[in-house]
Formats: C-alpha cells, structure tokens, sequence
C-alpha cells in the first residue's frame, strides 16, 4: 500500500517540480510503473491484494502439516509443538521451502479451524422449570466506611437466566438453605432440579454434604 504523503510527493514532483518519472524513480525510490499509476489516476491510496496466495513448495505437505496442528489441539499448552518445531518436522520428510511459508498456512488454518468450530456450536437449551444454577462469589464492598468481603449466594433459572442475589457474612450450610429458600419465595416455586459447580466439603465434613443433599432432594420434591 502507498501512503497518501508519497501519492502527493510524487504528484508535486511531476506537476509542480518538473520531475522526469525516471527522475522520481530514483530520487523517491517508486518503481516506474507506480509512478505511472499515480499520474494517471486520482486515487489517493493503491492496495495490492494477492487474490489467490500459491503455494508450490507447502501444497505436498499441508497434510503432514494439519497433522501436527490437529495433535496439537489435544494436548496440554507446555506440551504442544511449536511452529518452529512442526517446521523441522517438516523438513526432515523432505520440505525445502521457507518456515515463513509454514507460519502463514497455519495462521490460516487456525482461523478457518475456528469459524468451522463456531459454525458448529450447539447452545445448551433448557425448558422453562427445568433447572436452575447455583454458585456463590466473593464480593468486597463497605459497610460503616469499613472495607469488608462477603459472600454472594447466586441463583439462577436456566431457561429465563432470571437472578437471585442474597449476600452473607459467611459461607455456610445454614446460610445455603436460607439462599434457597430466599430465591425458592422470590421465584415462587423451584425447579425439577438443581446444578451446582462445586459441592466439596473439608476433609471430616461429609456430614455437611450428605445433609445439604437431603435437603436438596426434599425441597424440590413435588
């Protein structure tokens, strides 16, 4: 792309200056056909767009290529190969063109992995009364000019994505049953069931767990 700055440059030299187009060839470092092109036209910027990008020396190995990309995709960060790597992988089952070549196949396909992978994204669905997600978080807000945490009970039905906020000073079975008998009155009525991100207990406390279940199961018995 040519910036505007060099367009006028070169305009100014010929119409104003006098210039030669050999004279702005060599003293603005413009080929001649560029030189040309700008007098001839009124545009203000020129963008070259290679419409289709060959690919001579990559095209016998995009397979073994997208191989390595697609084994990357089911391991963990540290264990990947990286593009330097696939690159000598390459090479060694006899590519002999640029790693640059390699960069740009894979930058391509990694965004057309991409757009494959959302075109195929299937959104949970839930009936209205089917469920509903519970959670807490910990929030830091002020009371009396005195910064303090507390703990945010969240309820939510799945199907409206309606909300129900209490916060606590703690975070404990009795202030779990109170949530949801808060949310349970605020929403009149319950769901058939209940999804929870995490219900781990200390070690010593699974008294505290198999009572939080019961009551689950009780209170959205019908």
């Amino acid at each position: 792309m040519k910036r505007v700055d060099t367009i006028a440059r070169v305009r100014r030299a010929f119409h104003v200056q006098g210039w030669s187009v050999k004279k702005i060839t060599r003293e603005l470092n413009v080929s001649r056909n560029t030189v040309r092109k700008i007098l001839r036209s009124d545009a203000t910027d020129f963008v070259y767009k290679r419409e289709h990008q060959p690919l001579p020396r990559i095209g016998a190995w995009k397979g073994d290529i997208e191989r390595f990309l697609i084994a990357n995709e089911g391991k963990a960060s540290r264990e990947r190969l990286t593009l330097i790597r696939i690159y000598e992988e390459v090479r060694a089952l006899g590519y002999d063109g640029s790693y640059d070549a390699i960069r740009r196949y894979a930058k391509t396909w990694a965004k057309n992995r991409g757009a494959v992978t959302a075109e195929a994204y299937v959104p949970l669905y839930y009936a209205p009364g089917e469920a509903y997600q519970f959670d807490w978080s910990h929030e830091i807000i002020l009371i009396n000019g005195v910064t303090t945490t507390v703990k945010v009970a969240h309820v939510r039905l799945c199907h409206s994505r309606m909300m129900f906020a209490r916060a606590y000073m703690r975070e404990s079975q009795e202030m779990v049953f109170d949530a949801h008998d808060k949310a349970f009155a605020f929403f009149r009525g319950t769901c058939t069931r209940g999804i929870y991100d995490n219900l781990w207990t200390p070690p010593g406390r699974e008294e505290h767990l198999a009572a939080t279940r019961h009551w689950m199961r009780e209170s959205i018995r019908p």
